[in-house]
């Protein structure tokens, strides 16, 4: 269905298919109404599927004109791309990109990270998610070489890393996860240190310490789709490196400050429009203003105006700014649980759960409750060979390491449903957990 609305939405008149997908594209161009060329492409390797179109891509090439006069937009403003968020509310939103963001994000990268010319990067992260965070342009940029996973599992990442003496590699928590719990057989040893960018949910603090005992430097990065993906980083401080891991850590986990392209980034109380105290308490909305926020949402501009109406781009992620000025997520706004009139953050709860040695992956969520209003209920994916940890095992384990009030009255044991980007997709769980209270 989303692949469908968003090719009805975008007026789509070329669909590129992976003959890998067939099913899932023909269902989803069965549900559109309008004339669509379809390029196959068709890999003798990998997993494949009928043809959908008449022409592959291969030979679509061939048919251009090497001598085309393509010319540079006029206006620098002018789109560039169009890119849908992940639609985990509803349908998924346009968000149109402009040159120039898209440039000053690619530029932006190579200052962040500190990348040097000839990068081989490794692509674990979707280029259709914010355009590969434009990492595709930043590596035109550098001339750095692109790796290519026909599927992104434990075993391809370590055998690329083997291969190609990988040096960087985007992607979102899950990828850790894959690396983290990789198998010795999966494995492979390698004596070079790997840059690692990860985004979407804070990194809990034990996927942080594995990851490094493992040789991957992992940067924490913040951003949206409607900020071209990265636009806040949690720039280093050399004097970190003498403290110990579990402190480095604690400062890795925050989102940090602005990418030197955003012009502004802050924390604001969204009534007022007024900037929180750095006191690492206070609690308000991450705010963006600058070139690299988005042109607006294709044909919405009702939801544009809402989210740029007053100058700066509403983020709907709560936040702190701490006292050395980095800011902190403490949660979406909604999924802030309120128990007994307290706030609890799922992050918070999240991040004790990731702690205990038979948890793998996590999410927490409001379920109703007709006592409290809400209480925290837990989803958790165990590790293999801990199927013996109960229920009461991990609310016992959280009300040793919480505010007994904050810890999950309810853990389900299941695998965790996904975007296509790797992001949790809670709405889902809240219907479960809402199901389960309605029991």
């Amino acid at each position: 269905r989303g692949m469908a609305f968003i090719l009805q939405h975008a007026e789509a008149r070329i669909l590129i298919a992976d003959s890998a997908f067939h099913t899932t594209v023909a269902e989803a161009l069965s549900q559109v109404d309008q004339d669509i060329l379809v390029i196959d492409i068709e890999d003798s390797e990998g997993p494949g599927g009928e043809r959908l179109g008449t022409i592959n891509y291969e030979d679509f090439l061939t048919i251009g004109d090497p001598d085309f006069n393509w010319e540079w937009p006029s206006d620098e403003w002018d789109a560039i791309s169009l890119n849908y968020t992940s639609g985990t509310t509803g349908d998924p939103k346009g968000v149109v990109y402009h040159h120039r963001g898209a440039y000053l994000t690619a530029m932006g990268n190579i200052v962040a990270w500190e990348m040097a010319h000839h990068p081989v990067y490794l692509w674990t992260l979707p280029m259709f998610h914010c355009n590969g965070w434009c990492f595709p342009w930043t590596l035109a940029a550098l001339a750095g070489t692109s790796i290519c996973l026909r599927t992104v599992s434990a075993e391809t990442i370590y055998r690329a890393i083997d291969d190609h003496r990988v040096t960087h590699f985007c992607g979102a928590p899950i990828i850790s996860g894959f690396l983290v719990n990789a198998t010795d057989r999966e494995r492979k040893s390698f004596n070079h240190e790997i840059k690692v960018m990860t985004a979407a949910a804070p990194p809990p603090a034990a996927v942080l310490s594995a990851m490094k005992k493992l040789g991957f430097n992992m940067t924490h990065i913040y951003g949206l789709t409607e900020t071209y993906g990265p636009a806040v980083v949690c720039a280093w401080h050399r004097e970190w490196d003498a403290l110990d891991l579990e402190a480095q850590t604690r400062f890795k986990s925050r989102q940090g400050v602005r990418y030197h392209v955003l012009d502004g980034l802050t924390v604001m109380d969204p009534a007022t429009m007024k900037q929180v105290p750095a006191d690492g308490r206070t609690v308000g909305e991450i705010m963006f203003r600058g070139n690299i926020v988005m042109k607006g949402y294709l044909k919405n501009p009702e939801t544009t105006d809402k989210a740029l109406g007053d100058g700066w781009f509403h983020s709907g992620d709560l936040a702190v700014i701490e006292p050395d000025g980095y800011i902190k997520i403490k949660d979406r706004s909604k999924d802030v649980i309120i128990s007994g009139g307290e706030n609890i953050s799922s992050i918070e709860v999240e991040d004790t759960l990731y702690r205990h040695p038979a948890v793998r992956e996590a999410a927490v969520v409001a379920r109703s409750d007709e006592k409290w209003g809400e209480t925290p209920c837990a989803f958790v994916t165990l590790r293999e060979g801990c199927d013996t940890v109960s229920e009461q095992d991990i609310i016992d384990f959280c009300r040793d390491n919480l505010a007994h009030f904050k810890a999950p009255r309810t853990v389900i044991f299941t695998d965790l449903p996904k975007t296509s980007t790797g992001k949790i997709q809670k709405f889902k769980l809240r219907d479960a957990a809402e199901a389960l209270a309605n029991c």
